[in-house]
């Protein structure tokens, strides 16, 4: 009898614990998917989009919060986001500070790159410094491609970008990236890095932008939101 009572008590010891863990799975879940930074710490809030968030509702968007919209725009030396036209307008339309995205491809040849960029993207002094997602490595080229290509090609890039923005890019760095080229250190420009929920701090200098949480749920898109913060 006692062996059977106590193994009762651990059957039931154990189904708690079980509940316990699985309600601070969902718990932890559900706090990284609407988590935000608080306003005190971050009173420039916004977003990136692309096409792959869907449908947006540029006015509910703006209603909770978000200030400005980096627009997903080109990749690379011909992929285009085919809803960079639509996401703008809307955008601007919402009231938004507007700004573009390029994926930077280290396989590809800068002007080329660029000269996708400069097609998609207008000439307009309003717009923000445009940003130049790193997270592709040129360790997976077809073509060997060294490192100090990488930085040459890449300041390349950012001059003709530039010459037609008239601003100073964003780096849009992920910590890969960085622990492979050490770009941060080599390319002068304001960064923008990318962790959810922690301060990044692997840019080895202070950040500009910090995608805070890419993962965002909200009704105002069809897809997980991207959401981005401002450094004071």
């Amino acid at each position: 009898m006692a062996r059977r009572a106590g193994s009762r008590m651990r059957l039931r010891l154990f189904g708690a614990l079980l509940l316990l863990a699985m309600l601070a799975g969902l718990y932890l879940w559900w706090h990284l998917h609407h988590w935000l930074p608080t306003r005190e710490d971050y009173p420039v809030q916004g977003v990136e989009i692309g096409a792959k968030d869907g449908a947006v509702n540029w006015a509910s968007l703006k209603a909770i919060g978000a200030e400005f919209a980096y627009v997903d725009a080109s990749a690379s030396a011909f992929a285009r986001d085919p809803q960079f036209v639509n996401n703008f307008e809307q955008a601007r339309e919402a009231g938004l500070l507007v700004g573009a995205v390029h994926r930077y491809d280290p396989c590809q040849p800068a002007d080329k790159q660029a000269a996708n960029f400069v097609t998609v993207v207008p000439r307009d002094a309003e717009l923000l410094p445009p940003a130049v997602e790193l997270d592709m490595l040129a360790d997976r080229c077809p073509v060997k491609v060294s490192d100090a290509a990488v930085e040459s090609e890449l300041m390349t890039f950012l001059n003709q970008v530039e010459t037609h923005t008239g601003k100073p890019a964003l780096l849009k760095l992920t910590s890969g990236f960085e622990s492979r080229y050490a770009i941060s250190a080599r390319i002068d420009r304001n960064l923008w890095l990318v962790r959810d929920r922690v301060q990044p701090d692997y840019g080895g200098r202070p950040w500009t932008m910090w995608t805070a949480n890419s993962a965002l749920m909200n009704d105002v898109a069809e897809q997980d939101l991207r959401w981005v913060v401002v450094q004071r």
